[in-house]
């Protein structure tokens, strides 16, 4: 999968670069999730959940035609994403 990264829409530097955030994308146990909300009726809107190979848990939100993802927002996991990101990383590995 490709990703459109001109004109990011989020600020890049100090927190997140753009390799950490596509390798989030190519976590094996990321969560990706499509919100059930009138918000994201328009465009269809994505989460993602996933970690960079440094370990940064990383969530974003994107948007994707099958060929290309743009991602719109991306920003370090909060405390509750991270145990949410852990508890189904459990749940899966618990299931093997």
């Amino acid at each position: 999968m490709e990703f459109d990264w001109n004109n990011p829409a989020f600020p890049v530097g100090s927190s997140l670069n753009l390799k950490e955030v596509e390798e989030s994308f190519e976590d094996p146990f990321a969560i990706r999730l499509l919100p059930d909300s009138p918000r994201f009726a328009v465009q269809a809107r994505f989460f993602n959940l996933g970690m960079s190979i440094g370990g940064t848990g990383i969530f974003s939100v994107y948007r994707t035609n099958g060929k290309q993802i743009r991602v719109i927002m991306a920003r370090l996991f909060e405390p509750d994403e991270r145990r949410f990101y852990e508890r189904k990383l459990t749940q899966n590995l618990n299931g093997l």
